[in-house]
């Protein structure tokens, strides 16, 4: 997704004026220093800043593109190459586990529903820790 392009409400109003402005003189000089070739001259200022900025967003845009491509391209070359260090050594060798991999003599099983962990210490833990009521215990004296 591309990020949007700025557009100035102000720039807009400001152009508009200005070409109402021109029909009245072309030289128009309010005093203070405010003229329409000034004001003409902010406007060019204020569109050439416009556009730079809504350029580099194109660009910023086709950085981002490219970093992800180059990303992807990354992540599948590193599963490919520890899928040739397990060709190469095996996947249960000393070199799978440097290269990143886990061996297979060194994974563990997963759960299945239902199953409960073979610390008998924790179940015993939980069941001390809970009174009769489903709440666990107070820790006050009764005189």
């Amino acid at each position: 997704m591309s990020r949007q392009k700025r557009t100035s409400k102000v720039l807009e109003r400001a152009v508009r004026r200005a070409a109402s402005m021109n029909s009245i003189d072309p030289n128009l000089d309010v005093g203070n220093g405010l003229t329409l070739p000034g004001f003409l001259t902010l406007i060019k200022t204020m569109q050439t800043q416009e556009n730079a900025y809504n350029s580099a967003l194109s660009n910023l845009d086709k950085l981002y593109r490219e970093l992800l491509e180059t990303e992807q391209e990354l992540g599948d070359m590193t599963e490919l190459m520890l899928l040739g260090v397990a060709t190469l050594y095996g996947k249960r060798s000393v070199e799978y586990g440097m290269a990143g991999g886990v061996p297979k003599n060194q994974r563990r099983r997963a759960l299945r529903r239902g199953e409960l962990p073979n610390s008998s210490s924790e179940l015993t833990s939980l069941v001390d820790s809970v009174n009769g009521n489903g709440n666990a215990k107070e820790a006050t004296a009764k005189n």
